[in-house]
């Protein structure tokens, strides 16, 4: 049988209970990365219910990027949003928002290492979603 084409893009499944303030601003900011980031091995991004996601060595987080060992299989993220309300009163709705958008940086950092088969690093992804995600915000500032 031949070899099936390798899907590409970027897309998003926002799971039921994900709050619809926080599901609008992840999907405004994936469409933005999709005009921005190639994306040659598709990657689909999970929004998450939950206050945390555990990972396959049993960790608690709040965002991960599944990163298989087969480039024909195709890698996913998941981030979880269950803390928006309480994010919400401590540190208002746009930091909140912002939160969820630089998981989502981050992740899709990793995803590009992957792609690379450059080593993990969390000092760069931090760095460079940080980078992503103010790169969107001047988008998003009204004069």
């Amino acid at each position: 049988m031949a070899d099936l084409p390798t899907r590409t893009g970027l897309r998003t499944r926002s799971l039921p209970g994900v709050h619809p303030e926080v599901r609008r601003a992840c999907l405004e900011f994936i469409k933005w990365l999709r005009l921005t980031m190639d994306f040659p091995i598709r990657v689909v991004i999970y929004l998450k219910k939950d206050y945390r996601i555990r990972t396959r060595d049993r960790q608690q987080v709040t965002a991960s990027f599944f990163a298989p060992f087969n480039k024909s299989d195709e890698p996913y993220i998941r981030v979880a949003t269950g803390d928006y309300k309480e994010l919400l009163i401590k540190v208002g709705n746009d930091h909140a928002l912002a939160g969820f958008l630089h998981s989502i940086a981050h992740e899709l950092v990793h995803y590009r290492q992957w792609l690379t088969d450059a080593p993990f690093s969390e000092r760069q992804a931090v760095s460079r979603a940080k980078k992503i995600v103010e790169a969107y915000a001047l988008t998003r500032e009204h004069p």
